[in-house]
């Protein structure tokens, strides 16, 4: 059994309440124009400011999986790794389909059959895309495994640097092969495992660097939206670019560093949250779906933003902490 790793768990909760976040303010981003100035600056920071979650719950998967020195068991890998991510997320997948049929004005089965026809490509839910590009990486992570493990922490970060070089191409939108989604990606897997086994980026350079990304993101988004009269991000907001990549090194590395001074009651409930956050991620879009169909958003998005996300993520965790308590239910929410 491997050690219990405290700022995993804080990153977990942080990074899951963060993916609420991103998706209670998702309908104020269009609205531009429509709502005042003020409130569509403060739900795109709310926004920009969030999109490092996604990067970090690969990472912890990357510092995890590099670091583990057991023996690599194919039958165990793919049984208890792949399979116990891909079959929540099929399942869950065919439930969404369901839900995004129902509206306000009724229930459209025709919706329901088209979107499940387009499972294998295409999300049946909006939050459930992030699943089309982790689970490939689960066919990575044995390689990357081995890399790590028959080279040093040069080769390590030599590898996570050409990644950095390849994202800040894709962010200036000079693209080729090397622009494949799944290498993108991959590289996450790197830089988790490269601040954890050896603290690289360095701290001081990545809160320089990570907090100077944070306000670029925010005020390139908001300056091209401003001048196009219409939101408009271009790659500043992606996964795939090295803003977001050094934003999340940064969350990860001061978690990291300061995990260490919570006291013993936070701990307890930040394990606790941590232990349902894949739950949280699965099920807060059923509970943030009547406030999104019925607009529920009746105050200004300072107010809303963190009042949605409070009340969501606390549903998701009950509803999660419900059916892992069940025999017949725990594994719909690894």
């Amino acid at each position: 059994m491997r050690q219990k790793v405290v700022f995993f768990d804080l990153l977990r909760c942080m990074a899951a309440i963060a993916v609420v976040v991103i998706h209670v303010l998702g309908p104020y981003r269009e609205q531009l124009g429509v709502i005042s100035d003020s409130a569509w600056l403060t739900a795109t920071s709310f926004n920009s400011f969030s999109r490092w979650a996604v990067p970090v719950f690969i990472m912890i998967t990357g510092a995890l999986m590099l670091t583990d020195n057991r023996d690599f068991d194919l039958n165990y890998y793919v049984r208890r790794r792949l399979g116990k991510v891909l079959v929540p997320f099929l399942v869950w997948s065919v439930f969404y389909a369901v839900l995004s049929g129902l509206t306000a004005s009724g229930f459209n089965s025709t919706t329901v059959l088209e979107t499940l026809v387009a499972l294998p490509e295409h999300e049946t839910y909006y939050h459930l895309g992030f699943f089309y590009y982790f689970i490939p990486l689960y066919f990575v992570v044995p390689f990357l495994r081995y890399y790590v493990q028959h080279t040093d922490r040069t080769g390590a970060i030599a590898l996570t640097i050409a990644w950095l070089v390849l994202t800040t191409m894709f962010l200036f939108r000079i693209d080729g092969l090397w622009s494949h989604k799944l290498i993108l990606y991959s590289g996450y897997l790197l830089l988790g495992y490269c601040l954890f086994q050896y603290r690289w980026p360095a701290l001081k350079w990545l809160v320089v660097l990570g907090g100077a990304g944070l306000l670029l993101t925010d005020y390139m988004v908001v300056s091209n939206s401003f001048s196009a009269g219409e939101y408009t991000v271009g790659r500043w907001m992606s996964y795939k670019t090295v803003n977001t990549a050094l934003i999340a090194a940064m969350i990860f590395a001061l978690c990291q560093q300061y995990s260490g001074r919570l006291s013993q009651i936070w701990l307890v409930r930040i394990a606790f949250m941590s232990r349902y956050s894949l739950g949280i991620y699965l099920l807060h879009p059923i509970f943030l779906w009547p406030v999104r169909e019925y607009d529920l958003y009746f105050a200004h998005p300072l107010i809303m933003i963190p009042f949605w996300t409070l009340i969501c993520t606390g549903l998701a965790l009950t509803a999660s902490w419900l059916l892992a308590k069940g025999t017949k239910t725990a594994w719909l929410v690894p």
